[in-house]
């Protein structure tokens, strides 16, 4: 039996690899600390819970339209046109079960076989999995520690060209925590224009920004119908399981997802949707608290991993990650990268993180060695974690 060529380009997620390896340890007994998965530790809010299970009680059980609940939309509309500094209507809002129905139907909506797509590398692997799986062509843009984890502009202008479709960013940045400065957003901008190119702005980790306002490129003159905005309940509001994101575009590329959203998927689960609605118009109190012990835990495991021989961690803007340099440990050790570093800490030290090639392959010249940490997790675990890998690394 033979499978379509194009499954050979599709990709995955390491992270949910590792989490099975972990898991796997743990129930052979071992004492695991994981910082590989990238999911709050903590419970989806009382009254966002409460309020699927009065949907549940109330038969919303049923099909609904594939674009949303309007009343779920005009919530979404609300909030992004508030928080983008945009106008938006609920038209322009399509909810997909999860964010990542948004990354594929957008590409799918967009890009042809042989188009060009660029993306951020590191960077989250669907993306590159996506655009190989549909024929296009892949174009990584470095996102570079001395910039902040963010892109060298004068490459970025190197790599843009006529046969660019489309432009993926992400920021906050999974798996580093950065941020794309203003003036960066201001020269993307500028040049998707000129090449007519559309953006993918994925903002998922948009409401944890900790030390600068968040800026979306949406809002730059000129980019709103030329962008595409993914967003959603997961990490926000600690909803991972419940499977429900959302996109924001012009009218006509949102009725093109939906049409995709019917043909794959036919809606998102209704009563989830009413979960939803109570995220974002309900009280705000658990999601803030949450964000503010993250602030708080940032500053825990930068402080700790840069004491740390052989380690360098910058602090991160936003998302829940850091992404430090481990290129002076892996020599320590003897580890020849980063996916080995990785390796002996998880079964000599029981800590779990990921490599840099879970986040796509090495950029050209690239020359060091970095592992992402996921800081969703207590306190007492990272400072447990950190004194394994201080150990580890020291020994």
């Amino acid at each position: 039996m033979k499978f379509s060529e194009r499954m050979s380009r599709l990709g995955t997620e390491t992270a949910f690899d590792v989490l099975a390896e972990v898991n796997g340890l743990k129930a052979q007994g071992k004492d695991i600390i994981s910082f590989s998965i990238g999911e709050p530790d903590f419970d989806t809010p009382e009254n966002i819970v409460n309020a699927a299970i009065a949907a549940l009680k109330a038969g919303q059980t049923h099909y609904n339209p594939s674009a949303g609940l309007l009343e779920l939309r005009r919530v979404l509309a609300e909030y992004i046109s508030r928080t983008r500094e945009i106008e938006v209507e609920p038209e322009e809002v399509v909810v997909t079960p999860g964010a990542k129905p948004i990354i594929f139907h957008t590409i799918l909506s967009v890009v042809d076989p042989g188009d060009e797509v660029i993306y951020p590398n590191p960077g989250f692997p669907i993306y590159e999995s996506m655009i190989n799986y549909i024929g296009a062509k892949a174009v990584p843009m470095p996102l570079l520690e001395n910039r902040g984890f963010s892109l060298d502009v004068d490459h970025f202008k190197e790599i843009i060209n006529d046969r660019t479709k489309l432009i993926i960013l992400n920021s906050p940045n999974n798996p580093t925590g950065g941020i794309v400065p203003q003036e960066d957003l201001e020269v993307i901008a500028e040049l998707a224009e000129k090449h007519d190119a559309w953006v993918l702005s994925d903002e998922v980790y948009s409401q944890m920004v900790y030390d600068r306002p968040f800026r979306s490129i949406s809002s730059i003159p000129g980019m709103r119908d030329r962008t595409v905005i993914i967003d959603g309940c997961s990490k926000t509001y600690a909803m991972t399981g419940w499977r429900i994101g959302f996109g924001v575009g012009n009218k006509e590329i949102v009725a093109g997802i939906a049409r995709l959203v019917t043909n794959a998927e036919s809606c998102t689960a209704t009563f989830t949707q009413y979960a939803a609605i109570e995220a974002y118009s309900g009280d705000q109190a658990a999601s803030r608290a949450m964000i503010k012990e993250f602030n708080e835990r940032r500053d825990i495991i930068v402080d700790g991993l840069n004491e740390i021989e052989g380690i360098t961690c910058m602090k991160p803007e936003g998302a829940f990650y850091v992404f430090p340099n481990v290129t002076g440990a892996c020599r320590r050790i003897g580890a020849k990268d980063s996916s080995q570093f990785a390796h002996d800490l998880l079964h000599q030290a029981g800590v779990a993180v990921l490599g840099r090639t879970c986040f796509g392959g090495k950029n050209e010249n690239e020359d060091q060695e970095y592992v992402r940490f996921s800081y969703a997790s207590s306190k007492d675990d990272i400072r447990e974690g950190l004194k394994r890998i201080k150990a580890f690394v020291e020994k």
